[in-house]
């Protein structure tokens, strides 16, 4: 698979959050501050554009761009984890100008690694990593097993989905959530939620 193939999945990655930047702002404006769906729409458009027209070879540098740019357009917490996420995946595939199915997985679990390394969070905290985890282990298991990557991203979607509805049985520990305590414990993480956003956009541009 060619690199030019990650220029096709930041294109879905931006169109997905633009279409339901007020669905995250409303799942947001109940925990958080409301600003989710801006800062995910902002960012990952952001993102598209540094590499939309990219001749870069390096699946890793490429990466690496794309999130430095989210990275200086949306400053906010939610923004620097999603770079992070980014710059991590371009460090881990750095040098590869092929991308194989297991370099699929490996980009979202580095991607995953990148976002629990700046924001200290751990699986079952209510965050973002309880809809990205179980997705990274059902893509990695479906690849090893040899299925085809259509067929893996969907599994990790039907994962992530499991894990953002999973998330409505934590108590939160970050963010402004985090304050209510027990009271948080019924509400689905909006972090969570782009985790699946992030899956479906990973099928889509499988489909195309």
């Amino acid at each position: 698979m060619k690199v030019i193939y990650l220029v096709r999945l930041m294109k879905e990655l931006k169109e997905i959050m633009e279409e339901n930047r007020n669905y995250l702002i409303e799942l947001d404006s109940v925990v958080g501050d409301g600003d989710l769906g801006l800062t995910m729409g902002d960012g990952f458009a952001a993102a598209y554009e540094a590499v939309k027209e990219s001749n870069e070879a390096d699946a890793g540098k490429l990466l690496y761009a794309a999130g430095k740019a989210m990275s200086i357009a949306v400053p906010s917490t939610m923004g620097t984890l999603m770079a992070s996420g980014l710059m991590q995946a371009g460090k881990v595939l750095k040098g590869k100008t092929e991308l194989e199915e297991a370099d699929i997985t490996a980009l979202f679990a580095a991607y995953m690694e990148g976002v629990q390394n700046r924001g200290k969070a751990k699986i079952g905290e209510k965050t973002f990593l309880d809809g990205m985890n179980p997705a990274v282990m059902a893509l990695g298991n479906a690849v090893r097993e040899g299925k085809p990557l259509l067929e893996a991203s969907r599994e990790a979607e039907k994962a992530s989905c499991e894990g953002f509805e999973n998330t409505a049985s934590m108590i939160a520990v970050h963010g402004r959530a985090a304050t209510r305590g027990e009271m948080s414990r019924t509400l689905k993480d909006p972090g969570a939620a782009v985790a699946v956003l992030i899956m479906k956009a990973l099928v889509k541009s499988f489909e195309d």
